[in-house]
């Protein structure tokens, strides 16, 4: 592909290595460093004149840090005179900061959006945003990809009796995205109503719906302390549900959580590798990873010719 140039953050070199791959591209020259009173040092290695420019970097790990890399990065390829800057972000950072939900809480997701657009970003692609209204935070396209097809093939290849599972919903929010998988899967689903006493604590649960003598399959966007995710697998056994699992699309695991899923229910808990999961994996050994760079460089690849991207929200690339 002509005139196209991709380059990687510090965040997921690894995902940004099976982008280029998947493209057949070698990935741009970028340094990226630190001086010694941490300010974030971007020097741009190859030229960017009239390119169209492609920089993946993820929301995880040192957040902020990264967060500023990719907008230092944006703005020097942006002010070297590339034709478009797209900011690839697999995982959008602040994300769950969306809304006023008390009073002088800030919108922080929106502010990120406004640095994005400030820093010169011409177009985002990004994955299963926490809340679909945070694209209305831009003024520049943003194209959200879903983990969806590639969480229904990795169903169908993996569990034996999916077509005896139930879709669960740890919470009352991810009711639309479950309902779907469980659509596509013609299966049933149910529902976990939880009360929080304050952030990161959930207080009580109530689970709507039957998986007696059933696989369980908790599938939600992020987990990241976890204790959602296990005190549901709890629920969901103790009303007599044969197997669970869990599908996550970004596995934050902060905290806690690897302690937590060890000593929960789970057969597996499966994750995307839009964050980085190699180390994770070595103190959990439930945890699995399904890869979505061919979906992120098919978007990318579709982007660059002009084509149009839906055809992903509902297949996974060959």
């Amino acid at each position: 592909m002509p005139n196209i140039v991709l380059f990687s953050g510090s965040s997921h070199q690894d995902l940004s290595q099976r982008v280029a791959d998947r493209l057949g591209l070698d990935l741009g020259k970028v340094v990226t460093k630190k001086f010694s009173n941490q300010e974030t040092s971007v020097e741009i290695g190859e030229s960017v004149r009239g390119e169209d420019v492609y920089i993946v970097q993820s929301g995880c790990g040192e957040i902020n840090d990264n967060l500023m890399e990719l907008l230092i990065m944006i703005n020097a390829c942006k002010i070297a005179s590339s034709s478009r800057v797209t900011a690839v972000i697999p995982c959008f950072p602040y994300a769950r900061q969306d809304k006023k939900d008390k009073s002088r809480a800030p919108i922080s997701a929106k502010l990120v959006a406004n640095m994005l657009s400030v820093a010169g970003a011409d177009h985002i692609i990004t994955m299963d945003l926490h809340a679909s209204q945070i694209q209305g935070f831009f003024d520049i396209p943003v194209d959200n990809l879903y983990a969806e097809p590639a969480v229904l093939q990795w169903i169908k290849e993996n569990i034996v009796d999916w077509r005896n599972c139930v879709i669960v919903s740890p919470d009352a929010g991810g009711a639309k995205r479950v309902t779907s998988i469980a659509d596509r899967l013609n299966v049933e689903f149910a529902l976990i109503h939880k009360e929080r006493k304050k952030a990161n604590e959930v207080d009580r649960m109530v689970l709507v719906g039957d998986v007696s003598n059933r696989v369980a399959i908790l599938v939600d966007d992020m987990a990241d302390t976890c204790g959602t995710i296990c005190h549901a697998a709890d629920k969901l056994v103790s009303a007599g549900a044969t197997k669970v699992y869990a599908i996550l699309t970004h596995g934050i695991f902060s905290g806690p959580a690897i302690s937590r899923i060890n000593n929960a229910a789970f057969e597996a808990v499966v994750v995307t590798n839009t964050i980085p999961q190699e180390e994770k994996m070595k103190h959990c050994p439930k945890i699995q990873v399904i890869d979505i760079s061919m979906i992120l460089a098919e978007a990318i690849r579709r982007t660059h010719n002009g084509e149009s991207v839906s055809y992903l929200f509902s297949h996974v690339p060959l």
